[in-house]
């Protein structure tokens, strides 16, 4: 199981930008069809919001990749 952390510029950001921050994909549409699979849980529930606001705190899942999203200094 392969763990990203991943530090937030401002109070949230979109899952499918996330995805493609932290190298899953190469653009935030190629992130937008792996949510739109059903492949994507964010604290343990299945996420289909493609743009769904991920907060400091929260896990991200897909497969074998866990990203743990952390407070960046402009999200204090």
């Amino acid at each position: 199981m392969q763990h990203l952390e991943f530090e937030l510029q401002g109070p949230y950001v979109e899952l499918n930008q996330l995805l493609k921050l932290v190298g899953i994909c190469d653009s935030g549409g190629a992130g937008k069809a792996i949510v739109a699979d059903g492949n994507v849980k964010v604290d343990g529930r299945q996420e289909l919001r493609k743009t769904c606001k991920i907060t400091a705190g929260q896990t991200v899942a897909l497969g074998d990749v866990r990203i743990r999203v952390l407070a960046g200094p402009a999200a204090t």
